[in-house]
């Protein structure tokens, strides 16, 4: 059990990052769900082909309101598990390098759903949309084609985040913490994202959602603002 007063874990005591065969199993197993959803599944299931391919397909609609709604919601955890161990809370529950081992994954798992939110919609004949509208920012048609950027700009950057785990010991502590505070930008990006572009904000507890994650991370944040503005400088 790590006691209360021990120092927060440094970069080379932490666990390694997923495998790249790992992550690319991860990956992979995105796109085949993409493979499955818009190929395959059709021709299993008839009453499903109606949804997938009829006049008014909507199943691809309906698929990627879903995961990217699981997306955010495990890019908060991950979000939430990075300041438990900046703000040394991990060291209580579950410990810090499991805290980390979780941050990464949760991470990277959403990196997985928010690219099948995009990607999903390939199939959607009534979207019309091709890869590039899909994950380019500011390519996206329409009058809400910037808050579509900011969820394509936090995709972007959640890869980046998520590729610095597999190079840190080559950036250095220094320049790999400054890299991955990128991840609060990614949250707000997504957060923001969601919120003014997103189908379902108009329920309720989505936007209740939405808020009290929002907050969570605020609270957090400034935990460890006034934290590190009372402790002595050095």
């Amino acid at each position: 059990m790590t006691r209360p007063d021990a120092p927060p874990p440094s970069a080379d005591d932490l666990p390694p990052p997923m495998s790249p065969a790992a992550l690319g199993a991860l990956l992979g197993a995105t796109v085949g769900g993409v493979v499955l959803a818009v190929v395959v599944l059709p021709s299993w299931a008839p009453a499903l082909a109606r949804s997938l391919d009829g006049e008014e397909p909507a199943a691809y609609w309906y698929l990627s309101r879903a995961s990217g709604l699981v997306a955010y919601a495990l890019l908060w955890a991950s979000t939430m598990l990075g300041l438990a161990i900046t703000n040394r809370w991990a060291r209580l529950w579950p410990g810090g390098p499991t805290a980390f081992d979780l941050h990464q994954h949760t991470g990277l798992l959403g990196l997985a759903f928010a690219l099948f939110h995009a990607l999903v919609l390939l199939g959607d004949r009534h979207l019309g949309a091709g890869v590039a509208e899909l994950l380019v920012p500011f390519a996206a048609p329409g009058e809400r084609s910037a808050w579509i950027a900011l969820g394509q700009l936090a995709l972007t950057g959640g890869g980046v985040v998520g590729l610095s785990f597999y190079v840190r010991k080559r950036m250095g502590p220094k320049i790999w913490r400054a890299l991955h505070f990128g991840g609060f930008t990614v949250f707000v990006l997504a957060a923001v994202h969601g919120l003014l572009s997103g189908s379902d904000t108009q329920v309720a507890w989505v936007r209740a959602g939405y808020v009290a994650t929002s907050g969570a991370v605020l609270l957090a944040t400034a935990w460890r603002l006034v934290a590190l503005s009372r402790a002595p400088s050095s």
